[in-house]
């Protein structure tokens, strides 16, 4: 495509130089450019873009998207704001994908994953090809990829490849994991959503967004976009910051659901659990009742299932339908992840790692144990929020019989000083190191602390980490694993001779 056809109808766009330059593709990361390529020179918190526009000259890009004049010997779309016009960008060089597509965005603090695969689940389970992007992979079709980044939400030119890569797969569906980052920074412009799902909002991500007010503000983009296209929103009432949502939904249909019993369109009653899974009966209006058997524990994860009965409805698909699709859900990678080798205590794996998402877990496995103790092992991420840290210790302090507070993600911080900041408040809620707690910053230690002290009826929850594949430590991403780092300490140990496979709690 040409330059000045990607820029087409593009409002504060000024081209310098040549604007029938060809454009073959259109990268942000400088060491993947080659001929014929767009550089976008993006704003990032370590480095800018900018800085790397000469090795993108060099390596051979036809034309560059920056937000100041560089006179590299190429031409130069400049703009104000490079991430925003990328987004434009993208989508009409792929031919605005998300136009041949219906898609789902799914947004929250907490349960966004859970409830993107349970959504995915039911639309497949009724013949539906989908496609699925989001924290743990992207799947388009039946072709599935990691993530090479922490990002759940991609840049704008990723999304719009992978959308177009879904219609080209035959897909009818896409699902997206919507984050507040991601529609903030513009990843998420000019995707045309028809249905918006809103789990929680929660505390997090306050380093970014500074105040809750910002935070909520950045989520509402994706229920206002919603609105103003005449979709549909499902929200959970169980929650006051979704519920904060529906100020930003006139012009949408508003499905509710509650897994405590507000007055919604879809509720769960009679909720039984046991250590295998939730069986509640699902009232949903105008649709009477019926059973559901959900290989899931805890509420939340009854409420991320009456989420994905709403969306599944809005699709088409009968709550009946997709009550009985929920009997086979899929294990959800890193969520609740039991690490089954033969010791006599109990290993949970999970993601939690934000303080509301610690609370729900650790109350949970609370019920589940009552025999024994319950160990926590977790971190919090560097340069990221710091006024969860010690709610998350309090928290610990709160739920926990002891905890191991390690690293998560140092990145540039002082690991010792994160952890000392969920120390605080731990002790502030009553706690003593050596007593209640101690402070290792080698997570591999952490766990293998906890596991000796741990007995017969114990449960050890590894948080913080889930199905995330590496630490990282300054700009190095140090490869990691929890659940193997997990049975490799327990083999150690002396467990584990006739080993089982995990299995979601």
């Amino acid at each position: 495509m040409m330059l000045a056809d990607l820029t087409r109808e593009l409002p504060g766009v000024v081209i310098h130089g040549n604007d029938r330059a060809e454009i073959s593709n259109i990268v942000y990361d400088s060491r993947a450019v080659v001929p014929g390529d767009l550089f976008a020179a993006l704003p990032g918190a370590d480095a800018a873009g900018h800085d790397y526009a000469t090795e993108a000259v060099r390596r051979g890009a036809s034309a560059l998207l920056v937000e100041r004049k560089l006179d590299l010997g190429v031409p130069e779309i400049l703009v104000a704001d490079s991430r925003a016009v990328l987004a434009r960008v993208a989508a009409r060089f792929f031919a605005h994908p998300s136009r041949e597509l219906d898609v789902i965005g799914v947004t929250g603090t907490d349960g966004k994953t859970t409830t993107s695969h349970l959504i995915d689940a039911i639309l497949r389970d009724a013949r539906m090809v989908t496609g699925l992007v989001g924290t743990v992979q992207v799947r388009i079709g039946d072709q599935t990829t990691t993530h090479s980044s922490r990002q759940t939400t991609p840049e704008s030119v990723d999304l719009q490849r992978s959308l177009r890569a879904m219609v080209a797969a035959g897909a009818g569906w896409a699902i997206l994991e919507a984050t507040s980052h991601g529609l903030a920074m513009h990843r998420l412009d000019d995707i045309d959503f028809e249905i918006a799902a809103v789990t929680n909002i929660t505390h997090e991500h306050l380093d970014f967004h500074k105040t809750i007010e910002g935070y909520r503000r950045a989520k509402s983009i994706l229920v206002s976009r919603v609105a103003e296209q005449g979709g549909t929103v499902v929200i959970n009432v169980d929650d006051p910051g979704a519920r904060s949502m529906l100020a930003y939904a006139a012009g949408a249909t508003v499905m509710t659901y509650s897994a405590e019993g507000r007055s919604a369109d879809l509720r769960a009653g009679g909720i039984t659990p046991d250590r295998h899974g939730s069986r509640f009966t699902l009232e949903a209006v105008g649709r009477g009742s019926v059973p559901v058997d959900l290989p899931m524990i805890g509420n939340f994860n009854v409420a991320n299932a009456l989420c994905a009965i709403g969306v599944a409805w809005v699709a088409g698909i009968t709550p009946d339908v997709a009550a009985a699709s929920l009997r086979h859900a899929p294990e959800v990678p890193g969520r609740m992840a039991r690490i089954n080798h033969e010791q006599p205590f109990a290993v949970i794996v999970d993601y939690a790692h934000t303080p509301d998402a610690l609370h729900k877990v650790l109350a949970l496995l609370r019920r589940h144990h009552p025999a024994g103790r319950l160990i926590a092992v977790f971190g919090s991420a560097g340069e990221r929020d710091r006024a969860k840290r010690p709610r998350q210790g309090a928290i610990a302090a709160d739920l926990a019989d002891f905890a191991v507070f390690t690293s998560e993600d140092p990145r540039h911080e002082d690991p010792d000083a994160i952890i000392a900041e969920i120390a605080s408040g731990a002790m502030s809620a009553g706690w003593e190191v050596g007593r209640d707690f101690v402070c290792l910053t080698d997570r591999r230690e952490a766990i293998r602390y906890a596991f000796v002290m741990a007995g017969p009826n114990d449960c050890v929850l590894l948080a913080g980490k889930g199905h995330e594949d590496c630490i990282i430590w300054g700009r190095e991403k140090r490869p990691w694993d929890e659940a193997a780092v997990a049975r490799d300490e327990l083999t150690g140990l002396g467990y584990g001779s006739h080993p089982g496979r995990e299995t979601s709690l």
